[in-house]
C-alpha cells in the first residue's frame, strides 16, 4: 500500500511524512512559475499538511523568492543576517568559524511582531555529512490532544511576546542602548492569544513558544511559568512531529502560524548553509466568545472538512486528529 497520492488539479505527487504533519511533494519544478490551478492545489496541500518538502530543486535565489511571493509579500527580519542587496533574504551559514546559535529551541518565527510571519521557505545550499536535520511540530495537533478541561482553562488567555534572544546584542554601548530603545518602540511586547485560529483552515492552534513568549497575562509569575512550561512541552511529543534530513537543493516550506521548529546544533563544527525567505502574516486572532469544543470548520482548500470527535468519545491516543 503506497502513501503517495497525485493531485489531479496540480499534477504533482504528495507523500505524507508524519501522521499529523508534513508531506513531500514530487513532480514540480520550482524554477518555473506555477500555473494558478497548480498553485491552488499546492496551497491546499500546504494548509493541510503544514510542512512541505521539495527535493532536487536546483533553483536560484531569485526563483526561491518568486516562489515564496506566490504565498504573499516577503518580510524583512530586523535582527538576522540579511543580504545587503536583498534584505528579504536571511543567510544562515554556520561552521567552526561561526558556530550555530538560537535555533536549538522549539519556536515559531518572529512572534515578537504584532503580525508574525505566515510562512517560511528555506533552501539548503551546503549540508553537513551528518547531523543538521530540522524538526517540526504541529501545534494544531498539540492543541487537539489537550484535554477538554485544559482547553477550557487556556481559552481566552493572552501571552506577551518579546525579542528576548537578541537583547544581549544591545548591551555594550550607549549607541546600542539607543538602538534597543528604538526596537522596543517598534516591537512593543505584543500580546497574542494562547489559542489562535488559523486564518485559512479555521483550526485552533496552540500559540506559545519558549523562545519568544514571556508570560501569560493575568497570572502570577509562578503560575504563568508553570502553565507555559507545560504548553511548551507539547511540541516535544513525537507523535506531533516530523524530521527533515537535508540534502543539497532541498527546499522546505512551513506554516509559521501552525507549527514550531527546532534545528539541533549536532553538526558543529561542520558547515551548514541555508537561504531563508519569509512571507509576511496577519495579526493573530483568537477564538471569539465563550469556550465551546472545536467543531467542523468548513471545507479546507482541498475540499476536505475537519471532522469533530464523535459525541461523548475521546481519541484512544491524545495525538489522534479527526481529519
Amino acid at each position: 500500500m503506497t502513501n503517495t497520492s497525485t493531485s489531479s488539479a496540480g499534477g504533482f505527487s504528495l507523500r505524507r511524512i508524519g501522521g499529523n504533519i508534513g508531506a513531500e511533494i514530487g513532480g514540480l519544478d520550482l524554477r518555473q512559475p506555477l500555473p494558478e490551478a497548480q498553485f491552488q492545489a499546492l496551497h491546499a496541500a500546504f494548509i493541510r499538511h503544514e510542512v512541505l518538502v521539495f527535493r532536487n530543486q536546483d533553483i536560484t535565489l531569485d526563483q526561491q523568492m518568486d516562489f515564496a511571493r506566490r504565498f504573499g509579500a516577503l518580510s524583512i527580519h530586523p535582527f538576522s543576517p540579511n543580504l545587503d542587496a536583498q534584505r528579504e533574504v536571511i543567510v544562515l551559514d554556520y561552521s567552526a568559524d561561526n558556530p550555530p546559535a538560537l535555533t536549538d529551541q522549539w519556536h515559531a518565527d518572529e512572534t515578537f511582531r504584532s503580525a508574525p510571519p505566515a510562512a517560511t521557505v528555506l533552501r539548503a545550499n551546503i549540508v553537513p555529512e551528518h547531523g543538521g536535520d530540522t524538526l517540526f511540530a504541529s501545534m494544531t495537533a498539540a492543541y487537539t490532544g489537550l484535554s477538554d478541561r485544559m482547553k477550557q482553562y487556556i481559552h481566552g488567555l493572552e501571552a506577551r511576546h518579546d525579542f528576548k534572544p537578541w537583547r544581549p546584542l544591545f548591551t555594550s554601548s550607549e549607541a546600542h542602548q539607543a538602538s534597543l530603545r528604538k526596537l522596543e518602540r517598534e516591537f512593543p511586547n505584543p500580546s497574542h492569544p494562547v489559542v489562535r485560529v488559523h486564518p485559512v483552515s479555521g483550526r485552533r492552534v496552540l500559540n506559545v513558544n519558549a523562545q519568544f513568549t514571556v508570560a501569560i497575562n493575568g497570572l502570577k509569575a509562578d503560575e504563568s511559568a508553570m502553565v507555559l512550561q507545560y504548553l511548551y512541552n507539547r511540541a516535544q511529543t513525537p507523535e506531533f512531529q516530523m524530521r527533515v534530513h537535508w540534502e543539497p537543493h532541498t527546499v522546505v516550506m512551513w506554516d509559521n502560524r501552525s507549527t514550531q521548529h527546532y534545528a539541533p546544533h549536532d553538526y558543529y563544527p561542520q558547515r551548514r548553509s541555508m537561504a531563508r525567505v519569509t512571507v509576511a502574516g496577519d495579526a493573530v486572532q483568537g477564538v471569539s466568545g465563550p469556550y465551546t469544543p472545536e467543531e467542523g470548520v468548513g471545507p479546507l482548500p482541498d475540499g476536505h472538512q475537519v471532522k469533530p470527535a464523535p459525541s461523548g468519545k475521546r481519541p484512544t491516543r491524545e495525538f489522534e486528529r479527526h481529519l
